[in-house]
């Protein structure tokens, strides 16, 4: 699987956990539709879920007039993945592609103002790292 689909996964699957409480496993199986398992979506979905508190910690930090529960679910879940992949996950991807990767996700399952609003988050926390 490539990581654009693994990330797509990933963020269907936060997504399910986030609005239904799913089982991370279960939530997995379900986003595969019977594909075979893939490691890099185990790693981004269960690292999220993880350090979830420190992710939500950065997000927050730079979230003006928003509170990170009256975010969109499909935003706040992708802000999730990506400022896991830049602060948590293995440093094999450059910063710009994890961003670049959130941006072009976003303008697929955000709203219109998603990727922009993806973008603004993202380059903060980049910075500050």
């Amino acid at each position: 699987m490539k990581r654009r689909t693994a990330r797509e996964k990933a963020l269907q699957a936060l997504f399910q956990i986030d609005m239904s409480q799913a089982e991370p496993s279960s939530a997995i199986e379900h986003v595969l539709e019977g594909v075979g398992n893939d490691h890099y979506l185990d790693q981004l979905v269960f690292g999220v879920l993880e350090h979830k508190a420190q992710i939500d910690e950065s997000i927050i930090t730079y979230l003006e007039n928003w509170k990170l529960e009256r975010l969109a679910t499909v935003d706040r879940n992708l802000l999730r993945l990506a400022v896991y992949e830049l602060k948590f996950s293995e440093k094999d991807v450059p910063a710009n592609v994890v961003i670049d990767e959130a941006i072009e996700i976003a303008k697929l399952y955000g709203d219109e103002g998603s990727s922009k609003f993806i973008n603004g988050i993202l380059s903060k926390v980049k910075q500050h790292m």
